[in-house]
């Protein structure tokens, strides 16, 4: 190709054939992939790329799901409010002789207290998780996933969509109402108060739901099991085995309540 050799192509990308076609229709997004595609070494997968990248964005979204351990016992009972409330469901149902959705209530609170035991014994402090995180930030601006403090942002993207001047000027005008509530839920007697509140809610709905066997039952547990993967999937990958157990246990019971509500329907 006038001259140009195999070789030289690869030591120089600018040369590529890809290199010096034109934007197709003029996008130059478009280009730019093709131009990255090129500058690729001979005998690569282009699907390493994309692997690469969603293993990237899962470094970075995965310890979102690390908790900490509590401490002190405001912390601790929204930990311990779902054990007690499942437990209580549990007697409730087996007083009125429905053995099997019984014993889904005690398996789910069996694998809270599971949770709660593993995060006592296994999960890191907060000043372990606040290190833990500084980590994990230093390493996303090393691989250029987040902007380093100082970087300046380029004038495009600073500034403002319509919406989001909309949703700054609505936080403006109710912005001592919000600071007011935030201070309020950031109370001991909130705190104490949210769960115990929950618990009573619970041990009332877990009576009475489901009655039986829908398509509705059916899609709100698998819905409530699919939430807690992510969670289990983090615990198995740290090694903490009491919590990864809990979250399975959590959805075994999820499993366990729709056969119970099948073969126990309520009247």
């Amino acid at each position: 190709m006038d001259g140009i050799t195999a070789v030289e192509l690869e030591l120089r990308p600018g040369l590529s054939i890809g290199a010096a076609l034109p934007p197709p229709d003029g996008n130059a997004g478009v280009a730019a992939v093709r131009e990255l595609g090129t500058q690729r070494r001979l005998g690569d997968n282009a699907g390493m790329a994309r692997d690469d990248s969603w293993a990237r964005v899962l470094r970075a979204a995965l310890p979102v799901l690390d908790e900490v351990r509590p401490a002190g016992a405001v912390e601790w009972v929204p930990r311990v409010a779902p054990v007690v409330t499942q437990a209580a469901v549990g007697a409730g149902h087996w007083a009125a002789g429905r053995r099997r959705r019984a014993l889904a209530a005690w398996t789910s609170a069996a694998g809270y207290g599971l949770v709660a035991w593993g995060l006592g014994t296994e999960a890191p402090t907060l000043a372990e998780a606040r290190q833990n995180m500084q980590q994990n930030m230093q390493r996303l601006q090393r691989e250029g996933l987040v902007r380093e403090p100082g970087t300046e942002t380029p004038a495009a993207a600073r500034t403002p969509t319509p919406a989001a001047r909309h949703l700054e000027r609505h936080f403006e005008r109710h912005q001592l109402r919000y600071n007011a509530f935030f201070r309020a839920a950031n109370t001991p007697q909130y705190r104490l108060a949210f769960p115990v509140v929950g618990m009573v809610i619970g041990v009332w709905w877990g009576m009475r739901w489901p009655r039986r066997l829908t398509v509705l039952a059916i899609a709100a547990e698998a819905q409530n099991t699919v939430i807690h993967v992510p969670w289990l999937a983090r615990a198995v990958q740290q090694r903490r085995p009491r919590i990864a157990a809990g979250w399975a246990l959590v959805a075994a019971a999820s499993v366990a309540r729709l056969r119970a509500a099948s073969a126990e329907p309520l009247r």
